[in-house]
């Protein structure tokens, strides 16, 4: 397992996280990855920290906090060894969020009690559609508070989008952002995000690195889901074009047969260095071992990113929806 630092914060986090929004299990609506099973969870964790990984990703909404208590569970007595980092802001799916100063701090004292610790390492706004942030006086200025007070040791934005995020840095100085990055989704690689990051030595954590999964070769293209899935909602061409997606990029990686797709996509996130930490989703201790192992397989080849993002410019990987 190799390391990087996030950003400016003085934090270094392992370059493969965890992202525990799976298993956090179902919610209401299609807004999970449909039901698990607790045992698997908590081995997938404890994988994850013998196999390096220190950095791990959660929200106080993925599992309706559930995933917060299973970290915490994994991690009571080593909460030193590892990273922890999640989410305010959003109350639930369903209704309206809370970016006001007293919202998150009550949020995060709630995760808190839920990771049975006394600070998070890393605390992000969750999905905040910036005019939010704009018009509620006081948030980043809260965020800083938090921090002083010793509750968290750094904060950051979650964004909605890679020009989100180049905003969030611009205008409220993000020392850390999330953005979705994967093959089928390279806007954060070409719309100047990562050199701005590295200019102001912001951290960029690279989410759904597998495309909710279909960029790891593991879901068929006609996979039905279950209705608490939020994959779900998706059109079943966007799906199947996704699923070709990871076949055309897998074949333009040389030593392609040495390596699952999985480990081709997560290599890709780690090509830039930028990138401090890419988090897929793990249910299991199967997928946190194929996983892990990219992070030692370091970054593909110039020629392969060149080969990658020629096939990603040359077609859309989006359906109208």
């Amino acid at each position: 397992m190799n390391y990087r630092k996030l950003g400016r914060t003085g934090i270094t986090v392992s370059d493969i996280g965890f992202g525990a929004w799976g298993i956090g299990g179902k919610t209401a609506g299609a807004t999970s990855y449909g039901s698990t099973d607790d045992g698997a969870s908590l081995d997938a964790l404890a994988a994850a920290f013998e196999h390096g990984i220190t950095f791990y990703d959660t929200s106080n909404v993925y599992g309706a906090g559930h995933s917060e208590t299973l970290i915490g569970k994994a991690f009571a007595g080593r909460r030193d060894r590892v990273i922890i980092a999640t989410k305010a802001g959003r109350r639930d799916y369903e209704g309206e969020d809370d970016y006001s100063p007293a919202a998150l701090e009550r949020s995060l004292d709630e995760s808190l009690k839920r990771l049975g610790t006394d600070h998070v390492d890393l605390l992000q706004l969750h999905s905040p559609p910036l005019d939010a942030v704009r018009r509620t006086e006081g948030v980043v200025a809260s965020l800083e508070a938090l921090r002083k007070k010793g509750k968290i040791r750094a904060f950051g934005f979650s964004t909605r989008s890679p020009a989100d995020a180049i905003a969030s840095i611009r205008e409220f100085d993000a020392p850390v952002v999330q953005v979705n990055l994967n093959l089928v989704d390279q806007r954060a690689a070409q719309n100047g995000l990562l050199e701005l990051a590295a200019e102001r030595d912001v951290g960029i954590i690279a989410r759904t690195p597998l495309c909710f999964g279909l960029l790891s070769g593991t879901v068929a293209p006609d996979t039905v889901f279950d209705s608490s899935d939020h994959r779900s909602l998706w059109p079943r061409a966007q799906i199947e074009r996704w699923i070709e997606g990871s076949r055309l990029f897998v074949d333009a990686v040389a030593d392609r047969n040495r390596q699952s797709k999985a480990q081709v996509a997560l290599r890709y996130c780690l090509s830039f260095p930028a990138i401090s930490s890419t988090i897929p989703g793990m249910l299991k201790r199967s997928e946190v071992e194929e996983n892990a192992r990219a992070s030692d397989m370091g970054a593909l080849s110039a020629a392969e990113l060149a080969d990658i993002a020629r096939i990603y410019n040359s077609r859309s990987f989006f359906v109208a929806r």
